[in-house]
Formats: structure tokens, C-alpha cells, sequence
């Protein structure tokens, strides 16, 4: 996988764990500079949100991310995310993550790379 892999992708939720806030309706707008990736990220129950990581060897990410959600709670956690290449190219992101405030209950997700109209 070659350098700055996230730069400029757009990724959508497409499962998650009940106890997330991620959902189908949320977009992740990524950036990257070197080994940091961060994005900002918004829709269905999350009003606004932004993430930010450092790029493993292997290119997974260790992020933390931190979002209002639409009960006015500010909620925050951490993640792992592991990229995979689907065949068509775009990127597939497997993530364990954890919330560090509310329950603390931890979860997965899976997000993808939304396909370009050029």
C-alpha cells in the first residue's frame, strides 16, 4: 500500500455494533499528511464529528475520534482501523473500537471508501 493511502477518500458506514452512533448515513472526509490522518464527519445521529490517527507500518490507523451526537452529548473513543483493498479498488476499513466516555463499551465497525463519478 503506498504512501498517504487515506488522502482525500471519502468513506461510509456500512456496519456497526448497536452500542455505535456511526451509521449508514455517516460520511468520513479524509486527509492525510505523512503518517497523520484526520477527517471530519457528520450524518444521521452525529451532528458533528472529527477523528484523528497515525499510520502503522501496516497501515492500519490508532485514532481517537470525538463527536456531538444528536442529544447534544459531546461522546469520544478510540480505534484501530485495519484497510483492506476491495477488488474494484476503493478501500474497506475494519475498525474495533472503544468509547472513552459514556459506558466504555467497545464495539466493530466496517466503513468503505464511497465509489468517485468522474
Amino acid at each position: 500500500m503506498g504512501e498517504e493511502l487515506y488522502k482525500g477518500k471519502v468513506f461510509r458506514s456500512v456496519a456497526n455494533t448497536e452500542n455505535g452512533e456511526v451509521g449508514t448515513e455517516t460520511l468520513f472526509n479524509y486527509q492525510q499528511e505523512g503518517k497523520i490522518v484526520w477527517a471530519d464527519y457528520a450524518g444521521g445521529a452525529i451532528v458533528k464529528g472529527f477523528l484523528i490517527a497515525t499510520v502503522n507500518p501496516d497501515n492500519s490507523l490508532d485514532m481517537r475520534y470525538q463527536h456531538v451526537n444528536q442529544a447534544g452529548e459531546l461522546m469520544t473513543g478510540r480505534c484501530h482501523s485495519v484497510p483492506q483493498y476491495l477488488s474494484d479498488g476503493r478501500l474497506r476499513l475494519h475498525e474495533r473500537w472503544q468509547w472513552t466516555s459514556g459506558d466504555g463499551s467497545s464495539g466493530e465497525s466496517v466503513v468503505e471508501e464511497v465509489a468517485r463519478n468522474y
